[in-house]
């Protein structure tokens, strides 16, 4: 039973390693190059939440400001679950990290990283953020929240694309993400719930 386990176990990890180069060294061009190293930098990306989090708390008023609080709890929430639960049980190397693979790496930002790869943080918190702001606002925003899927789906390509990550690390993130999102979202709306812009 233990062989097969293991040779299932095998199969994924060189499954997702073909995958990766893929991604990574295959399905390349000269403008997600330029553009993908951003995507892992909160600089670039953090005035965009801010912003939503000011267009919340104006259009909302009191129902905004718990939003604001489900939203943090969220990120809160998929980040200490990601790092304590998974990283730090599992302490899987990053791809460019890995002295037995890193050789097949391109690796586009100037650093690989410390902590462990599994699972992806960035797609954790970003499909964290997005499915509840889906679930919360679908109502009022209409198809316009599928920009957040969209926006989290980018993050997660871009940390395989980068060499940060496994393919495996990011799928995994984005499946807890979208749960905790599910679930603090639908807690959201239970408690307060949109339905029009408050006056």
């Amino acid at each position: 039973m233990n062989f097969f386990l293991t040779s299932f176990i095998q199969k994924i990890i060189y499954w997702d390693q073909q995958l990766f180069q893929k991604i990574n060294s295959d399905w390349t061009n000269p403008v997600f190059d330029s553009l993908l190293p951003f995507f892992r930098t909160p600089l670039y990306w953090t005035p965009l939440y801010l912003f939503l989090l000011f267009f919340i708390l104006m259009n909302f008023k009191l129902k905004g400001l718990w939003w604001i609080v489900f939203f943090i709890s969220t990120v809160a929430l998929t980040d200490m679950t990601g790092n304590y639960l998974f990283k730090h049980n599992f302490e899987r190397l990053r791809p460019c990290n890995d002295p037995e693979f890193f050789e097949h790496v391109r690796l586009l930002i100037k650093y690989c990283g410390s902590g462990f790869s599994f699972i992806s943080n960035h797609a954790a918190n970003h499909f964290g953020m997005a499915v509840f702001f889906f679930v919360t606002l679908r109502q009022v925003l209409k198809n316009w929240v599928w920009i957040g899927i969209i926006w989290a789906a980018a993050i997660a390509y871009a940390q395989v694309y980068v060499g940060i990550h496994y393919p495996a690390d990011v799928l995994s993130g984005a499946l807890l993400g979208t749960a905790l999102g599910l679930l603090m979202g639908t807690l959201f709306n239970k408690q307060f719930g949109f339905a029009i812009f408050d006056k």
